[in-house]
């Protein structure tokens, strides 16, 4: 019995090691993404109107959806168009990395509009496919939305935008997705 919640006890804190080591500080990837020696690919992972509405960084490398909104299927039960997994994900990741003459253990870093509905579960998708080095942006673009008091539901706390980081509502039409 001993041996078995060990065992569980072990896991426990292994999972928690893995999660707490793919998550990296806005500041911290500007500061990578800014070394001229960088063995670093930063994609924004944003569906491209996601970001048209909500700005962007010039600092990524390129924008590949993790998630895509289907706009031919609506989800009537939630009320939104319909969100499927971008097929070409991964493939579309090796080929960002060959572009730039990385590996595939290269150093990824996601970023989404708060951190956690794309870039921590992109980086997970990432890391149990063959890319043991992928990270992801905490609080993302946008950082989480003000819970309670008369700034309620906006995102005017943590996040890229908000700690200083360059950012403009313009896309770069170069790194923009493209299918």
């Amino acid at each position: 019995m001993r041996a078995l919640i060990g065992s569980l006890i072990l896991l426990l804190v292994s999972a928690m090691v893995q999660a707490d080591d793919m998550a990296i500080s806005a500041e911290e990837v500007f500061a990578k993404v800014q070394q001229s020696d960088s063995q670093l690919l930063f994609v924004d992972v944003r569906d491209p109107v996601e970001i048209m509405f909500v700005g962007f960084t010039d600092a990524v490398h390129i924008n590949i959806p993790y998630l895509l909104v289907d706009r031919s299927q609506w989800d009537e039960e939630r009320g939104v168009y319909r969100i499927t997994r971008n097929p070409n994900f991964l493939q579309e990741i090796g080929a960002a990395l060959a572009e730039r003459g990385l590996a595939q253990d290269a150093e990824i870093v996601t970023l989404c509009r708060s951190g956690s509905e794309r870039g921590e579960p992109s980086a997970q998708f990432l890391r149990e496919n063959g890319f043991p080095n992928a990270r992801y942006v905490i609080d993302g673009f946008q950082g989480p939305s003000i819970k309670e008091g008369p700034q309620a539901g906006f995102r005017l706390q943590a996040g890229w935008q908000n700690s200083g980081l360059p950012w403009s509502p313009r896309m770069n039409p170069d790194k923009m997705y493209r299918p």
